[in-house]
């Protein structure tokens, strides 16, 4: 069935359902992308929907992981800084060197989880 505005539907039921589909866009979602729109499925579907409808959450979903790769940059730059971790200590002292760096790592996404994906 399609109506005047040229969306087509299908019966489920009693129920005519349109038929939505995304916008085929060479849109590569990296971690954060994804779990961005695995949050917004389950706990935001009313944002989700409008978003899809709309046509802005290919948009969303790239700014929100571009943004958060450059966050985690920053953040892990502050976090060396603060705690002077430099690249030298990379030849000298390999293990600490990786073990902070794997703890500033898993700070950095645990501060966009928070403010980026689980919003």
């Amino acid at each position: 069935m399609e109506n005047k505005y040229g969306i087509e539907y299908t019966k489920v039921g009693d129920y005519y359902l349109p038929n939505l589909v995304l916008e085929k866009e060479k849109n590569i979602l990296n971690k954060y992308g994804r779990m961005r729109l695995k949050f917004l499925k389950e706990n935001k579907k009313a944002e989700y929907t409008i978003m899809f409808v709309n046509g802005t959450l290919n948009k969303h979903l790239k700014e929100i992981q571009e943004t958060a790769k450059k966050r985690i940059d920053i953040i892990i730059k502050q976090l060396k800084q603060e705690n002077n971790l430099i690249e030298e200590m990379k030849n000298t002292d390999q293990l600490y060197w990786i073990s902070m760096m794997n703890n500033f790592k898993s700070t950095a996404e645990e501060i966009i989880l928070n403010e980026l994906i689980y919003v």
